[in-house]
């Protein structure tokens, strides 16, 4: 009997940071929890997971973060509420939230010691097996209706069996803001990485592809971040993680198709509401029309 390849059963969310980039908002609510039309952006994740066929949800978080896990948690009276009063139409978007298929698990990140020790925090909960991590912050949309990014790297990793970056082109001038990697293209939207640096100068820069938030990773990388020492500001980088990992494994990076929105900066975070509200099926068509009065 044939052994089965293995495929992608868990998501990770670290969503244990402070926000601090959209203080004051952020002071007492969850950056994650802040709403991209009427949806947060933590939502946006779960539902890319769920789409690419992720059933188990791990959640890694922080104090003051309750209010996710009361996002994903049952709403007894609200949905019993919007029953009695025959609004059936919210009672399914409200349940759509979490399917009954849905498990969602949540485990603390007691300090803030970077996106490899949130990481390392839901080894428990992973357990020894290839999973999904997604940065809520990187709010990523399919092309033109498209396969969701998460979907194209499910794809891509039970070809490959390998770990999967998402990378996109980057400016030059921008290369200081991401994990840059570089390789040899092997097939199509596909490049095997040979380097990974975190956030380097310009200069220095091994190539233009820089790690968007989304990742595929084999279990073996919980081995790498346990490891490493603690790098720039006391915090454990995902990033040296991956970059010690391609000593033993092969790591490939895929250009995916889709568009991203840096949600973690105001910019981006206006430029995804303005967008998906004009797509939206409730509201774009009057949106679209109150943006063409304005003088711009």
């Amino acid at each position: 009997m044939s052994q089965t390849r293995p495929t992608i059963q868990k998501a990770v969310f670290p969503v244990a940071g402070l926000g601090t980039r959209f203080l004051p908002a952020t002071k007492a609510a969850p950056k994650e929890m802040l709403n991209v039309v009427d949806k947060p952006i933590i939502q946006y994740a779960v539902e890319e997971a769920y789409a690419a066929g992720i059933r188990h949800m791990v959640f890694v978080t922080g104090r003051s973060k309750r209010s996710i896990e009361d996002h994903f948690d049952t709403s007894f009276e609200l949905e019993h509420e919007l029953e009695t009063a025959g609004k059936l139409e919210l009672l399914e978007v409200i349940r759509s939230i979490k399917p009954d298929d849905m498990v969602c698990s949540f485990v603390r990140q007691p300090r803030a010691l970077g996106l490899g020790h949130a990481v390392l925090c839901a080894q428990p909960l992973v357990g020894n097996e290839p999973f999904a991590v997604l940065l809520a912050d990187d709010l990523m949309v399919g092309h033109n209706g498209g396969p969701n990014v998460l979907t194209q790297m499910v794809k891509a990793f039970e070809q490959t069996q390998s770990s999967i970056l998402a990378v996109q082109e980057v400016p030059l001038e921008q290369v200081s803001r991401y994990g840059i990697v570089a390789g040899t293209e092997v097939q199509g939207a596909l490049t095997k990485v040979a380097r990974i640096v975190e956030k380097p100068k310009p200069e220095n820069a091994p190539s233009q592809l820089g790690v968007a938030g989304r990742y595929i990773l084999k279990p073996r990388i919980f081995d790498e971040i346990r490891n490493l020492p603690k790098g720039v500001g006391g915090e454990i980088q995902l990033t040296d993680a991956i970059a010690s990992l391609l000593q033993y494994e092969a790591i490939f990076a895929y250009a995916y198709e889709g568009k991203r929105y840096d949600c973690g900066s105001k910019e981006g975070f206006l430029q995804a509401t303005v967008e998906l509200a004009l797509q939206h099926p409730g509201v774009g068509a009057t949106f679209r029309n109150y943006l063409k009065t304005l003088e711009l």
